[in-house]
C-alpha cells in the first residue's frame, strides 16, 4: 500500500492552467466516486481551491498512474498539462500534507484558510464513504498539527496582508470594534479584505463609498453595511472612526479641510486613516492634523515586510514540530499494520482455548479427577499454542533460517532465559 498525492498548486502552475483542473462543488460527488473505483486506488479525497487541486488517495499496484490519467480525461486536460501536475508518495506525502493544513505551502505564509478547506475536503470525502483507516487517520493527526502550530509558533499571529495590516493597526488604537464606524471608500479586493475583516472582528457600522454604487451595494450587504456615493463622503466623514480608501481615482478624494471639519463635529474624538491608494486618495496634509492616525501603503508594506520576517521565522519552528509528527505518525501506521495479525492470533488462540476447556468439561462430566484434568488441560493447551511456531522454528533450524529464530527468542522473551 501507499500514500499518493497527486495535485497542481501555485507553485506548479499559473492560474489559467489551475483553473481548467479545479473541481467545483458540483463535480466532487462524481470525481471522489469515480476516484475511488480506479483499479488500485482504495481510498481518496480532493482539496480544490483557487491555489492548489490536489488528490489525497492510498493507492497499490498502479493506482498513481490510474489517478494520473483519470484527471487529465476529467478535465479534457491538454498533455501539456502533465508537466505542471506533481506526484509525492509515502514520507514526503505525510510531510506535504501536515505542511498544507498548517499554511506553509499557502500563497501567503501561514494564512488560516486552508485548514478549514482541507476541513471541508474531508466531510465530504468522508461522507462519500471514499476515505479509510489511512486518511482518516492522516487528516485527523493533520488537523491536530496544524492546531499544535497555531499554538506553540507566531506564524498566524502578525498580519502579512495590506488589508489585514491596516486593520491590525486600527485595533491597536480602538480597544473594540463594536462601537465604532468604518467608512471604506473604494469597492476592489483590498477594500472587500478590510470589510470581511473589520466585520469578523466585530465592526458596528461599515459604510461603503464607490464610484459605482451598485458595487458598493453588493459589497456593503455581505457585512451589514450600507452604501453611498464618492460625492457623500463628507457627510459620512464625521461619524467615521477609521477611514481606509483604496481607487484609481486620479486626484484626492479626501481633502484637509473635509478631515477638519469632520474632527471640529466629532468634539476631536481621534481618526484612523489608511490610504492603500497610489496616487494617494487622502491629501498628504491630513497626517498633520491633531487627533490623527494616518498611514500610506508605504507604511503599511513596511508592517506587512517585518511581520513576514516574523512569520519565517516561526516557520522554521513549524517544521520542526511538523518534522516530529511525521515520525510519530510513521510509528502509528506501523503499529496499525500489526493490528489484523495481532487479532487473528487473538482469534485463534481463543478458539483453541475454548476446544480444549470443552474437552475438560465433557471429562469432568465423566467423574475424572479434578487435579489430573487440570493438568491434562495444561498439557492440551501448551501443545496446541505451540505446535505451529515449533514446526516453524524446526524447518527454519534446517534451512539455517537464523533471522526466524532470533525474531522467535525476541517475540517470546527468550533471550533473558538461559540457553
Amino acid at each position: 500500500m501507499s500514500l499518493t498525492i497527486l495535485g497542481i498548486n501555485h507553485r506548479t502552475a499559473p492560474v489559467s492552467v489551475r483553473e481548467k483542473v479545479a473541481f467545483g462543488p458540483e463535480q466532487l460527488p462524481l470525481a471522489l466516486k469515480q476516484t475511488r473505483e480506479l483499479p488500485g486506488v482504495r481510498e481518496s479525497l480532493i482539496v480544490s481551491t483557487c491555489n492548489r487541486t490536489e488528490l489525497y488517495c492510498e493507492t497499490e499496484g498502479n493506482g498513481a498512474d490510474q489517478l494520473k490519467d483519470w484527471l487529465m480525461a476529467f478535465h479534457s486536460l491538454p498533455d501539456e498539462a502533465l508537466k505542471s501536475l506533481f506526484v509525492v508518495h509515502d514520507l514526503a506525502a505525510i510531510e506535504h500534507t501536515f505542511n498544507v493544513a498548517s499554511g506553509l505551502e499557502s500563497v501567503i505564509l501561514g494564512e488560516p484558510q486552508i485548514l478549514g478547506q482541507m476541513k471541508q475536503a474531508y466531510r465530504d470525502a468522508h461522507e462519500s464513504g471514499t476515505t479509510g483507516p489511512v486518511l482518516n487517520g492522516l487528516f485527523q493527526h493533520a488537523f491536530t498539527v496544524a492546531k499544535q502550530v497555531r499554538t506553540d509558533t507566531e506564524i498566524g499571529t502578525s498580519p502579512v496582508s495590506v488589508a489585514y495590516a491596516a486593520v491590525s493597526l486600527a485595533r491597536q488604537i480602538f480597544a473594540g470594534f463594536d462601537r465604532h464606524s468604518a467608512l471604506l471608500i473604494g469597492a476592489g479586493q483590498t477594500i472587500e479584505l478590510a470589510a470581511r475583516h473589520l466585520h469578523g472582528h466585530g465592526m458596528n457600522r461599515i459604510i461603503i463609498a464607490n464610484r459605482n454604487v451598485h458595487r458598493a451595494r453588493e459589497l456593503a450587504t455581505q457585512v451589514d453595511g450600507f452604501a453611498i456615493s464618492l460625492d457623500e463622503i463628507p457627510a459620512h466623514l464625521a461619524e467615521s472612526d477609521i477611514v481606509i480608501s483604496s481607487t484609481a481615482a486620479p486626484t484626492t478624494l479626501v481633502s484637509t479641510k473635509m478631515v477638519k471639519d469632520a474632527l471640529k463635529a466629532r468634539r476631536n474624538r481621534p481618526m484612523f486613516l489608511v490610504d492603500i491608494a497610489v496616487p494617494r486618495d487622502i491629501e498628504e496634509g491630513v497626517g498633520e492634523l491633531d487627533d490623527v492616525y494616518l498611514y500610506t501603503v508605504d507604511d503599511l508594506h513596511s508592517v506587512v515586510q517585518e511581520n513576514m520576517k516574523t512569520r519565517q521565522a516561526a516557520a522554521q519552528q513549524a517544521r520542526e514540530i511538523i518534522s516530529a509528527e511525521v515520525t510519530r505518525f510513521q510509528m502509528a501506521q506501523r503499529t496499525l499494520e500489526a493490528v489484523p495479525t495481532i487479532q487473528a492470533l487473538r482469534k485463534t488462540s481463543e478458539e483453541i482455548r475454548d476446544q480444549v476447556l470443552a474437552h475438560s468439561l465433557r471429562h469432568l462430566n465423566s467423574g475424572k479427577p479434578v487435579e489430573e484434568l487440570m493438568e491434562q488441560l495444561a498439557k492440551q493447551l501448551t501443545n496446541k499454542l505451540i505446535h505451529r511456531p515449533m514446526i516453524e522454528l524446526r524447518g527454519a533450524g534446517e534451512d539455517g533460517n537464523t533471522d526466524l529464530i532470533r525474531a522467535a527468542r525476541d517475540m517470546f522473551g527468550l533471550n533473558d532465559k538461559s540457553k
